[in-house]
């Protein structure tokens, strides 16, 4: 391999970094997508569901623009909330609006039924205002629907057809608001809001965070090397990695998501560590012979390293493809664009790095020769090994401690799929969504499909009973059936205390007079939301106000429960069913990961050191490091969500290498005929430095993540560095004690060999 190197260097070269940017150019053509239902597979049965009612109903996506002042009841803000109401109608991705001027009042006169505007007049006097907001706070399809009971808000509220384009849609909005400029605030919420800002977000975070992580980079390697080639080739194994891992995304056809923003972080803090350990080692060998020939250090390079790093890419690559098991369409895309680059890092440090080498083989060298004597850090690590090997027990003993206190807070673990938490509680994103769940009912929703006969007043009655039940429960905010419309219809066909006032009609004509009676003055599109043309299906649509996973977890499994057994409950859609199912699918799929994940690592451990034992002494750090994880993670009240949910992959991938190429150098060590406490001293000056190195990398690349738009990009960013952390320290303290008590037998086997 050495001589192939040597004779082909510039053709490596050269042609490493035509794939890398071959590849690259296609990043600008890959599409952002930051819908809910991206995240969850096609063939799901919330999607499918939810598919199926918006077939039958049309879109159930709200946009919802509030309207604050003082008092909305005055003839000023009247006329503007008309103005955007009227031009809500107008906006052609917009299927129904529902406002103060769309609204009706139902009511009953001289044994007739009205269907009357809700405001049928602009009140004038401070008598009309009244009596007015009388009229209003008495009708249940305006209180708390679009006007708060303190006339503090109002909403004008948008059902937008099933596909939209977002920006187009929000900027129609913009537009019609600058149209009708006014002294009252307004805000935007609803899911295309949520949306569209995760799509800006996204564009944000690559933007900026990207170059910065290659800053920290360069800074930590020069720090590290103090020198240009040890800067330049482990970054540009990096830059080319991201290239090509980047550049597949709109080869494979696939879109990026909030979770893919780690991608080329990931990459930046993984990819570089094979290059760091090749340098280092190269260093290594110049330190103790300044004089070397080129060859002669290449083949020492090949010899020591070549083993080793391939083996901790294929653990890491392992440990990350744990990410496949995730219910999580982007997570898997994220797991096999990640290993891709890894491998192609990996390919680079073997090849591409040593070709570099080989064309400038004095600059390393040539600075390196000044640094002879063992610098601060050398001596460091020496003295760490020191005291590690006269108290072993003693280092184990407080590891252990210190993972069980930590780890204790796993108890206190949540979860959460819903996105409008992944922002920061002062964003608009969420002062509107917290505004639209307190005052109107909340902008997530679930649906319940009933099929058979819609006029049947057997069926009424039993979604009579469901809604009733239904509103009595945590976090509901509103419920709208075809029952509700004929309590409506009534109560104003009826005076109080007559036997049919708000009381579903016991006999199917009586229903269906109701409903002719009010189409006779109303309008029979009102109820188009609610069922279809024919009366065959009607849906209950049911707002969450506390739009928690676990809020909607808990209804959906109410709803299963009470419609069990109901023949004319056909099914259970909607946004908030995919937000549920979703975050079943974290805990299922973290669950997943993290077992296949450490089956994997630990196999190959024991594969490479042809030691069972050796896999399960691999377990000792990256165990520990799990519980700190998931225990810090309760302790704090950070919850698993799309991105955190790929934490123990991306730590067990990368914190595994670490004991990898300590136990590789300690094992050498004692084939070379030293003792346990002497290898430990050894190894960890030597290998230890190189290992310091890489998890200082993984941590200052992963760090950028906490300046994220995104709140579990910040929390993912905080937990890696703490993992990997741990994971070093595993490496560094816990494998040597371990290895002084207990003296595996696969290193003296190696030794008899």
């Amino acid at each position: 391999m050495t001589k192939f190197i040597f004779r082909y260097r510039w053709w490596i070269i050269i042609a490493s970094w035509l794939i890398a940017l071959g590849l690259g150019v296609l990043i600008p053509k890959t599409q952002i997508d930051p819908e809910v239902e991206a995240m969850v597979p096609k063939n799901m049965e919330s999607r499918i569901n939810t598919d199926r009612i918006e077939d039958l109903f049309g879109g159930s996506d709200l946009i919802l623009l509030l309207i604050q002042s003082d008092d909305v009841i005055q003839k000023s803000t009247l006329e503007r909330v008309e103005a955007l109401s009227e031009g809500f109608e107008q906006i052609p991705l917009i299927e129904r609006t529902l406002s103060l001027f769309t609204m009706k009042e139902i009511r009953g006169e001289n044994g007739m039924m009205l269907v009357d505007p809700a405001i049928p007049y602009l009140p004038e006097s401070v008598v009309e205002i009244k009596a007015l907001k009388k009229k209003l706070l008495d009708n249940e399809l305006i209180n708390g629907v679009v006007l708060s009971d303190d006339f503090h808000y109002t909403a004008i509220i948008g059902t937008i057809q099933k596909e939209v384009d977002n920006e187009a849609l929000l900027y129609s909005v913009d537009s019609l608001i600058k149209q009708h400029p006014g002294p009252e605030k307004t805000y935007l919420g609803g899911f295309p809001v949520v949306n569209q800002s995760i799509t800006d977000n996204i564009g944000k975070d690559l933007i900026y965070l990207l170059p910065l992580a290659l800053f920290l980079m360069i800074a930590m390697l020069r720090i590290s090397f103090r020198d240009f080639r040890g800067v330049y080739l482990p970054f540009s194994i990096v830059l080319m990695s991201i290239l090509v891992s980047m550049g597949l995304m709109p080869l494979f056809g696939w879109k990026i998501a909030i979770v893919t923003v780690l991608l080329p972080v990931m990459l930046i803090a993984i990819a570089n560590n094979y290059g760091i350990h090749m340098v280092n080692r190269y260093q290594e060998i110049l330190k103790r012979d300044p004089d070397a020939e080129p060859r002669k250090i290449l083949g020492e390079l090949q010899n020591k390293l070549t083993w080793p790093v391939i083996l901790t890419a294929l653990t890491t690559i392992a440990g990350i493809l744990g990410l496949l098991t995730h219910i999580i369409v982007p997570a898997k895309q994220v797991g096999v664009l990640a290993s891709i680059g890894i491998a192609w890092a990996l390919t680079l440090s073997l090849i591409y790095l040593p070709a570099n080498l080989a064309v400038a083989k004095k600059s390393v060298r040539s600075k390196t020769k000044k640094r002879s004597s063992a610098g601060r850090s050398e001596r460091f690590l020496i003295h760490l090994g020191e005291r590690i090997t006269r108290h072993p027990k003693r280092v184990l003993w407080i590891g252990l401690a210190v993972t069980l206190v930590t780890g204790a807070g796993i108890i206190k673990l949540k979860v959460e799929g819903n996105t409008v938490k992944f922002f920061s509680r002062h964003d608009p994103v969420r002062v509107s969504s917290d505004l639209i769940d307190h005052y109107f009912g909340g902008s997530q929703t679930l649906s319940i499909l009933f099929t058979g006969d819609c006029k049947d007043p057997e069926l009424l009655s039993r979604i009579d009973h469901y809604e009733q039940q239904l509103k009595n429960e945590e976090g509901v905010g509103q419920v709208m059936s075809m029952a509700s419309v004929i309590h409506l219809i009534s109560k104003a066909l009826n005076d109080p205390g007559d036997p049919g006032y708000d009381q579903i009609p016991k006999t199917r004509n009586a229903i269906a007079q109701y409903l002719e009676l009010y189409s006779m003055s109303g309008d029979p599109s009102d109820f188009e939301q609610l069922v279809d043309f024919n009366y065959e299906h009607t849906q209950m649509i049911i707002r969450v106000n506390k739009a928690s996973s676990s809020t909607i977890l808990h209804l959906v499994k109410k709803i299963r429960v009470m419609i069990a057994g109901d023949p004319n409950a056909e099914m259970i859609g909607g946004i908030g069913l995919i937000s549920a199912e979703l975050t079943d699918s974290l805990i299922r799929g973290q669950r997943n990961s993290l077992i296949f994940a450490l089956v994997i690592v630990t196999l190959l451990v024991g594969l490479i050191f042809r030691s069972f034992q050796a896999g399960l002494l691999s377990l000792i750090p990256l165990g520990m490091a799990t519980l700190i994880l998931f225990g810090l993670m309760g302790w704090l009240g950070i919850r698993l969500d799309a991105a955190t949910t790929l934490l123990s992959s991306v730590m067990i991938g990368v914190g595994v290498d670490y004991t990898i190429h300590y136990l590789w150098r300690h094992r050498d060590e004692i084939r070379s005929g030293k003792t346990h406490p002497e290898a430990i001293v050894h190894t960890l000056p030597t290998t230890g430095k190189g290992i310091a190195f890489n998890a200082l990398s993984v941590m200052v690349g992963f760090s950028v993540l906490i300046f994220s738009a995104f709140n579990p990009i910040r929390f993912f960013g905080f937990l890696v560095v703490i993992s990997i952390l741990a994971c070093f320290a595993g490496a560094m303290l816990i494998i040597p004690a371990a290895c002084q008590i207990w003296k595996p037998r696969f290193f003296e086997h190696q030794k008899k060999q």
